[in-house]
């Protein structure tokens, strides 16, 4: 989003968190070798990982840290910006320090902060003796998956979503017996389900605005791929909960529940998520300090800075992603990818074809931007030209290109959604990659519609129906 088209929702006038660097100098020619920094890093990384999960190690994933794994890729793209004739240190400090990376390292500090103490003082262990003692086993994955989907579906921003909820489903993971990844894999599903869905979401804003369509139909295109996809995984998780033992803490205080239920309400209220949880943190701080027994302000300032610690490795990791985007953007590797992708799409015409192309814009460019808001933004103008060549209504553009985005920041196990989440539930990112069922299933759905034949696609749409 840029300009006039920044909405003003949820109470914010600056942009999402969600989002990641939009701003970066201006390009150099398209090059695929300035995609070579992001494989690296993942090389290392996934590698390393899988090099010592196979030797037996536990945390096989743990033993080279991701900040430290990116390194060569910046020392690469720090290369490959100074080839191309551009200025390294200047690119790769606007990248790390724009206003989206930070805002989004503010949100990680806070949320660790709120997840950790209200831990400390039993919030967790309220909201699960109120909440999972009077649920049936088989309901509780469905439940959180309905109700991340419900906030997210709110507010617009996954990133708040999983910041409010996943605290929660951990204690609901705990009582219940049930694995972390695949609970908190549940949550990240449905705070997908409403960043791709929502309205006020900036992916929904982005895509509409960059392929010219209506928001009313583009959600309405947009429901129909993704309330399938909803349905089956609630199906799916009500069978995989079904044997899930429950076990509550009935001692605990109602009282100590109540910072959740009042930061729940804010996000849905549409407060700044900041907002929503810093004065999450102060509750739960006051309501610890008035019902927590020998809980004191020395044991707080405490649990505040160990929620920060929880915080370091993803923080670190998102600045430097922030910064190596925005290196491979200046040295023209975007550029390049969504030009061979157009070129890939003009060898064909046909309504299919143009579809699958712009899915495959979008994922890749999602793939290497980690964020699922500049994926479109990148990728926009090339999509709408797809679309028009091949007969692609600007709805069932826009949706196409909304859904594979999300699909893929939901599961790529470096991006923010993920790491926060595996921040705050000390599980595997990899883990939870792969307990994202809904993100999968989105996309197997969509697929399918869109091998589905079409014959009056652009009736409503303003685009001549091509088939193939």
């Amino acid at each position: 989003m840029t300009g006039a088209d920044s909405p003003q929702q949820n109470g914010r006038s600056r942009p999402s968190p969600d989002a990641m660097p939009t701003e970066t100098p201006p390009a150099a020619r398209p090059s695929a070798l300035a995609l070579l920094p992001l494989l690296l890093f993942l090389a290392l990384f996934f590698g390393a990982g899988l090099y010592f999960t196979l030797q037996g190690e536990a945390m096989g994933f743990y033993q080279l840290r991701a900040p430290v794994a990116i390194l060569p890729a910046l020392a690469l793209g720090a290369w490959l910006v100074h080839r191309a004739g551009l200025k390294p240190g200047e690119i790769l400090l606007r990248g790390m320090g724009d206003p989206n990376i930070v805002l989004m390292c503010l949100i990680f500090l806070l949320a660790g902060a709120f997840a950790h103490v209200s831990s400390a003082i039993g919030a967790v262990d309220a909201v699960v003796a109120m909440g999972v003692g009077h649920l049936p086993a088989a309901l509780i994955l469905p439940g959180l998956f309905v109700l991340a989907s419900f906030i997210s579906l709110a507010i617009g921003t996954s990133m708040g979503t999983i910041a409010a909820v996943v605290p929660i489903a951990l204690g609901v993971a705990d009582a219940a017996g049930l694995d972390r990844a695949l609970v908190v894999g549940t949550v990240i599903g449905g705070a997908m389900f409403g960043d791709n869905l929502s309205v006020i979401s900036d992916t929904t804003i982005a895509s509409t605005r960059t392929q010219g369509a209506q928001m009313r139909d583009k959600f309405r295109e947009n429901f129909k791929i993704a309330m399938p996809a909803a349905l089956a995984t609630i199906g799916l998780l009500l069978w995989l909960g079904e044997s899930a033992p429950v076990a509550t803490e009935e001692s605990a205080s109602a009282w100590l529940a109540l910072p959740y239920v009042i930061v729940l309400g804010l996000a849905l209220a549409g407060l700044d998520v900041l907002l929503v949880l810093g004065i999450g943190l102060a509750l739960a701080a006051g309501f610890g300090l008035a019902f927590g027994g020998d809980y004191d302000v020395v044991q707080l300032a405490g649990d505040i800075w160990i929620g920060f610690e929880g915080m370091t490795e993803i923080l670190l990791l998102s600045l430097l992603i922030g910064g190596l985007g925005a290196m491979m953007k200046a040295s023209g590797g975007l550029d390049w990818l969504a030009g061979a992708i157009a070129r890939v799409a003009g060898g064909r015409r046909g309504r299919r074809s143009g579809e699958f192309s712009i899915a495959a814009l979008s994922a890749s460019a999602d793939a290497f931007t980690a964020n699922n808001t500049v994926a479109i933004l990148v990728s926009g103008s090339v999509a709408r030209d797809i679309a028009i060549r091949h007969g692609i209504s600007p709805r069932r553009a826009a949706s196409v290109l909304d859904i594979f985005a999300c699909v893929v920041q939901g599961v790529i196990p470096y991006g923010a959604q993920i790491l926060l989440a595996a921040s705050l539930a000390a599980v595997s990112p990899l883990a939870l990659a792969g307990s994202v069922y809904y993100c999968w299933l989105l996309a197997a759905v969509a697929i399918c519609f869109m091998l589905w034949p079409v014959r009056a696609e652009a009736a409503a749409g303003g685009a001549s129906p091509v088939r193939d």
